[in-house]
């Protein structure tokens, strides 16, 4: 009822290329994810080759898109269970990841950078020498968080066997994502090897058997 938008009658009124800017309002935590999924989908339907450069530039921004979604969700979670200033923490380091999407793409959460048959923007060296070094600079940070996450005994009393869901639920609702990968379902969909993700290394699904809201945690924190 009140959150349907609809999207779907939306884009009987749109073409093709105007829908990837309604696409990426799906969600503003994955609104990167959304518009690359749609013009993947047009672009096999159309039979439309993205350049090789092009391909790389959306994992970039994809593979950025999931590092700021995680590190996000992670402090919605400890701002869940009270815990503050672990919940500043994370979206301080987050900030830093915006900072990139600002500077390659000009918006931080809505970017519309994708368009059907590759992107608007290129990532020059001097630009992807600051995504690296930026990157470096928030590994200590993030590892004292991720040790706050997985190895306090605060956060595990409110986290370890609360929320569980096994396997085989999982497997029957279609679980997808960390969630699904919390409770030992070993998919990733860049495993898939679609568009530059069939070049890049083998993506190993990172699980965990215990199925709760520590496990959903600690997915998430061991794929940043």
């Amino acid at each position: 009822g009140f959150v349907h938008r609809g999207l779907e009658k939306l884009v009987e009124t749109r073409d093709y290329n105007q829908f990837i800017y309604v696409a990426e309002r799906i969600c503003g935590i994955c609104a990167f994810g959304h518009s690359y999924g749609y013009a993947e989908t047009v672009e096999r339907l159309m039979g439309v080759e993205v350049p090789e450069r092009g391909q790389y530039l959306r994992v970039i921004w994809h593979e950025l898109s999931r590092i700021h979604s995680h590190i996000l969700w992670l402090g919605l979670a400890a701002d869940a269970f009270g815990f503050e200033s672990l919940f500043m923490h994370c979206w301080r380091l987050r900030e830093r990841v915006l900072d990139i999407f600002e500077k390659t793409t000009g918006g931080r959460v809505i970017f519309s950078v994708v368009k059907v048959g590759g992107v608007v923007r290129d990532i020059d060296a001097a630009q992807m020498a600051e995504i690296i070094r930026v990157l470096e600079g928030i590994k200590q940070d993030y590892k004292q968080i991720m040790d706050a996450f997985l190895k306090d005994s605060s956060v595990m009393n409110r986290t370890v066997g609360v929320g569980y869901l096994s396997f085989e639920d999982a497997t029957n609702l279609s679980m997808v994502g960390p969630f699904a990968r919390a409770s030992n379902v070993a998919y990733d969909v860049r495993s898939l090897g679609i568009g530059a993700y069939g070049t890049l290394s083998d993506f190993a699904p990172i699980t965990d058997t215990q199925g709760d809201c520590y496990a959903r945690m600690k997915v998430r924190a061991l794929e940043v």
